[in-house]
């Protein structure tokens, strides 16, 4: 799918978009254990946070509009970067997984930020989900907060503008979901194993702190 200007149209007109790439919450796939090879090819690069010796690597598959994303980062990711990203236990990845237009969007702005300020972009539309993923001209209140964030008009326009990137944002989600079985976000693999939905940090600890020795 294209992200043409009709589709630039419809985020500028409404907050509910028939237009969905995947699911909600998962349910699915929870424990089995995906290639880590297969899980490293993926069409855009990763923005690494925490050692790159780290014994524990954990991939998390996450959408804008997900609220159950938006808990997971909003409650639970400050204590587990402190605990274990900060220390050099864990090395995080954070991917896209798009579900609609709104998702495709702060993606695109996050990497038009560039990589010092990826997972800043991404973790300030987390928190303020609750006003631009309802509000009834969604691509405004999006460029409110991308203006927050140091964005102006023309450097919006110029993210949303960027067709190669948002089909491998399309990719990453055919991939994610065709190959690696993910059925919803978000989705974290844990040295490969497979963790579907809502995780606490006892949850992630109990996977996580066992492979640490």
């Amino acid at each position: 799918m294209k992200l043409t200007r009709r589709d630039t149209l419809l985020l500028a007109a409404s907050a509910t978009l028939a237009t969905t790439f995947g699911l909600g919450a998962a349910q699915a796939q929870e424990g089995t254990t995906k290639d880590v090879a297969a899980l490293a090819n993926v069409a855009i690069p990763d923005k690494v946070l925490g050692s790159a010796d780290a014994k524990v690597t954990v991939i998390e598959y996450a959408s804008p509009t997900c609220p159950h994303c938006a808990t997971f980062h909003n409650d639970v990711w400050p204590a587990f970067k402190t605990d274990y990203v900060d220390t050099g236990k864990v090395k995080f990845v954070l991917r896209p997984f798009i579900r609609n237009l709104q998702d495709a969007v702060v993606f695109l702005l996050a990497e038009a930020a560039g990589e010092e300020k990826y997972h800043q972009v991404i973790e300030t539309y987390f928190k303020t989900q609750g006003t631009w993923g309802v509000a009834e001209k969604p691509r405004e209140a999006l460029l409110e907060v991308a203006k927050q964030l140091g964005f102006t008009d023309e450097t919006f326009d110029a993210a949303l503008a960027n067709q190669e990137l948002f089909e491998k944002l399309k990719t990453m989600q055919e991939q994610a979901a065709n190959e690696f079985k993910l059925e919803g976000t978000p989705t974290f693999y844990v040295n490969g194993k497979q963790l579907t939905g809502d995780k606490t940090l006892e949850e992630l600890k109990l996977v996580i702190d066992p492979l640490l020795g």
